[in-house]
């Protein structure tokens, strides 16, 4: 059975998510992101809504000394959402952390991003 163009777009968006960020690239990571985005990172956090909000927290983000790496597959189903598990090691060994993530995201028509929901908390950090 082959893959659904909108599931195919959302995974490659995701990916591109984990590059930009990978290279510090706000732009990069906002050009994935529709008009009207929310965030909620994490999960219980008030949500970031709106172009402003969220291009502030992404380009707080990217100048963070981060490296995400992709935990697992990258999961999208037939409707409008994807999710990826992966690891957010932040700082250099002795003084970083290591952060457990699973971000949950949602697509317009357009397949852009409208909303991502980031699960983590406390325990989902490690020292690196």
């Amino acid at each position: 059975m082959s893959e659904q163009p909108q599931t195919a777009r959302m995974r490659a968006a995701l990916l591109g998510y984990l590059d930009a960020l990978n290279r510090n690239d706000a732009d990069a990571v906002l050009a994935l992101y529709n008009d009207h985005p929310t965030v909620e990172d994490p999960v219980g956090s008030p949500p970031l809504v709106g172009r402003e909000a969220v291009e502030a927290f992404y380009r707080k983000v990217a100048s963070l000394p981060l490296r995400l790496e992709l935990a697992a597959p990258i999961r999208a189903s037939h409707g409008n959402a994807a999710a990826m598990a992966f690891d957010v090691l932040v700082g250099v060994p002795g003084q970083g952390q290591r952060i457990s993530v699973i971000d949950v995201m949602t697509f317009d028509a357009d397949g852009r991003i409208a909303s991502m929901k980031a699960y983590w908390g406390p325990e989902d950090a490690k020292p690196l």
